[in-house]
């Protein structure tokens, strides 16, 4: 197979997880024949500081023009802690995600055995957990109508039936695939919006009768998910409820330098790590690439090269296995890994299979 990947480094931490990321592509695409050609492209606070817009048009035209996207992070305090500023580094990602049609963004939920220990959850709660976020990504308030003066502001969570069943399909989709069971997230008690996504899942829902179809409000999906996250195979909900939702769920396997995700619609796929560009340990090579790692798995899938997709996690695995972690999920006593000891370790496992 012949891929064209753009690859999108970001801010912060992303540049030395995205190098990690390519080097496996590589060695993945060595060892099975296909070809490879990748194409940087700037964004975030690097493109700001470079041309002035996050996500600049060229960079628009390479993602355009990829097969896939490879993205690391984007984020730097200095726009963070300024409220007046009128450009942001995350208005690239939602640029991004709008102007690709990347409604649906995947995020796995899993335990890894050697790391229950790491969770904050207890081990009898957490092991066994495995579940697919599925969130709504280009409606709801992150991009409906917004206002704000000194006394008022307000932000509209506006959905249409067309962008709720896309997604809901996507999620029907996704539970055919794993155990059949769909939980759709809302608060119709309260919101008008989501007692819309609510009527369109029970029109969804006959048409899936294989899935067990069923709804919870979302503080009680944050609940459950602490309390028993087994429960859930694939959750489905809106962006802001996704959002929060996911970050919470990366708690569940210790670490969110071990989560990746997917953002898929009418465009060109992204697959990036769920954390941000976490500034602070820029070029300390103490920054997790398993996320990114994992993306690239996700990437292989997404063109159905499950062997492809299989050996980067079985190299993430023997990794964990034999302790070779960044500082953050490291064993104590345990031998210290940098970003880049990961990287070649999991490259080198990847070239001797």
């Amino acid at each position: 197979m012949n891929l064209k990947i753009a690859v999108l480094a970001g801010d912060g931490i992303g540049p030395e997880i995205s190098r990690q990321g390519v080097a496996v592509v590589s060695a993945v695409c060595n060892k099975f024949g296909h070809s490879v050609v990748f194409k940087n492209a700037i964004c975030g606070a690097d493109a700001i500081d470079k041309v002035g817009d996050p996500f600049p048009e060229e960079t628009f035209n390479i993602c355009k023009e990829s097969d896939a996207v490879l993205f690391s992070a984007v984020g730097n305090p200095k726009y963070d802690n300024d409220p007046s500023a009128k450009v942001r580094p995350e208005q690239g990602l939602l640029a991004m995600r709008k102007k690709l049609g990347l409604f649906a963004n995947i995020r796995p939920v899993q335990t890894f055995k050697s790391l229950l220990h790491l969770s904050p959850l207890r081990a009898d709660i957490v092991t066994g957990a495995d579940f697919v976020c599925i969130r709504e990504l280009t409606g709801g308030m992150y991009f409906g109508e917004k206002y704000q003066d000194d006394n008022k502001a307000y932000d509209t969570n506006l959905y249409t039936r067309a962008e709720i069943e896309r997604i809901l399909k996507v999620a029907f989709d996704y539970a055919m695939k794993r155990r059949r069971h769909l939980t759709v997230v809302d608060k119709a008690n309260v919101l008008a919006s989501s007692r819309l996504w609510r009527k369109v899942a029970q029109e969804m829902a006959p048409n899936y009768p294989e899935v067990t179809t069923d709804y919870m409000y979302v503080d009680n999906a944050a609940m459950r998910m602490i309390q028993e996250p087994r429960f859930f195979d694939v959750i489905v909900t809106e962006n802001t409820f996704g959002d929060i939702l996911t970050d919470e769920g990366s708690c569940i396997s210790g670490s969110m330098g071990l989560l990746p995700s997917a953002s898929t619609g009418t465009g060109t796929p992204v697959f990036e790590p769920i954390h941000g560009s976490w500034p602070q340990a820029t070029g300390k090579n103490i920054a997790n690439p398993l996320a990114q790692i994992l993306s690239v798995a996700m990437l292989f899938e997404h063109f159905n090269l499950i062997d492809e997709g299989n050996l980067v996690r079985q190299a993430v695995n023997a990794s964990l296995d034999a302790n070779v972690r960044t500082p953050e999920i490291q064993v104590e006593g345990g031998a210290k890994y940098g970003t880049v000891e990961v990287g070649e370790w999991i490259v080198n496992y990847i070239n001797n299979q």
